[in-house]
């Protein structure tokens, strides 16, 4: 093993140990260490593919069985490429898009390694034929019903779960020795050939969500180009409006905030300025300037609330304005006071009163009209 092919297996081993610090990682994937561990990973990954190109490891001309062994993980590394790119955060739509394409010719690219080297097997080949027909609207499911949807999910699941479980069980043989090496060469390239099934099942599934998210930024409005007019027309345009401020008479203290707060009265202790005779209650001062008026050009088209509804019910209460009482209150008569002679007379004489008046008066007596 020559300098470099050694120099290349220990940049592919520090990316591989990035990688997977990244996604054992307990930190947020909001954080600037996540964002530079994953930007760092990247970086080692296409440093490992400059010089997988200059050693020309790979050539359009060979078979799998002229691959090496110790050669067959590098295939992996567009791979882990498009994974590690979507990972990258973002501060806008566009530039998300920006990320998915670059993730998208990723996983393009190690699909199309895999299948110059026969090394898709035919359900794969056809579904990378689907994906050529019509990339951006490529999915694992073709049916539209929702019965063979479910099942085709369902067969999905299945597949990948015995991809990785076919992966984990050749990795635990004794005779694939260790991830340094070790072990017996037809165990170590049996696992790896697993290994590359299994990524080929995630990166179908990878261009299937990749296209969902497409679909939603699609969606969202897009940046608003620069005015042509330049930078400064903003400026200008302010400019303009303060000189019409000036030469209607406004000041140099006109402002054009909506929200310029009214120059409050002073020595106003609170309550109301006018008695119900319209007599002033307390000092108060007109005021009819210009400056003024300019003020309240953005005040709201409604008066503002100067108390709660509870103190406007209390105030009510207090000036007489709320009859209180009604209801079931009513009709829950107080407790005669036996002790009380004098209104205990009254309200016999009340109720004698009363008799005399219904004997004089039967019901119908007054009514006269349509008697012969």
């Amino acid at each position: 093993m020559d300098d470099e092919t050694r120099s290349l297996k220990a940049m592919f081993a520090d990316a591989e140990s990035k990688r997977l610090a990244i996604e054992n990682a307990t930190f947020s994937p909001n954080s600037s260490e996540y964002a530079d561990a994953v930007s760092s990973a990247i970086k080692l990954y296409q440093t490992c593919l400059g010089m997988i190109s200059v050693l020309a490891i790979f050539s359009p001309n060979e078979s799998l069985e002229d691959l090496s062994t110790t050669d067959l993980p590098f295939l992996l590394i567009h791979f882990h490429l498009a994974e590690l790119t979507q990972r990258l955060p973002s501060s806008s739509p566009q530039e998300r898009k920006r990320i998915l394409s670059a993730a998208r010719d990723a996983y393009e690219q190690y699909l199309h390694q895999l299948d110059s080297y026969g090394l898709l097997s035919p359900r794969y080949q056809k579904l990378l034929e689907q994906y050529t027909d019509s990339p951006t609207t490529f999915s694992m499911i073709s049916t539209s019903d929702p019965a063979a949807r479910r099942d085709a999910k369902i067969a999905i699941f299945k597949a990948e779960k015995e991809l990785r479980a076919k992966l984990d069980y050749l990795r635990q043989r004794p005779e694939y020795g260790t991830e340094d090496g070790g072990g017996d060469e037809g165990a170590v390239r049996q696992a790896h050939l697993a290994h590359l099934d299994y990524s080929t099942h995630m990166a179908f599934q990878a261009l299937e969500s990749l296209n969902r998210e497409w679909e939603i930024l699609a969606l969202a409005p897009s940046e608003e180009s620069p005015s042509p007019a330049g930078p400064n027309a903003q400026e200008q345009e302010d400019a303009r409006r303060r000189q019409r401020g000036t030469a209607g008479g406004l000041g140099d203290n006109y402002s054009d905030r909506l929200d310029a707060p009214l120059r409050p009265v002073r020595n106003l202790p609170g309550g109301p300025l006018l008695s119900q005779e319209g007599k002033p209650l307390q000092p108060f001062t007109l005021l009819n300037t210009r400056q003024e008026l300019a003020r309240g050009v953005f005040r709201p088209g409604h008066n503002l609330p100067t108390m709660t509804i509870d103190e406007y019910l209390e105030e009510e209460r207090r000036r007489g304005g709320i009859i209180e009482g009604g209801g079931e209150a009513s009709l829950q008569q107080p407790e005669p006071d036996e002790d009380d002679i004098e209104k205990a007379d009254a309200e016999t004489m009340k109720a004698r009163a009363w008799d005399e008046f219904v004997e004089a008066n039967p019901r119908g007596s007054g009514n006269t009209l349509n008697r012969g």
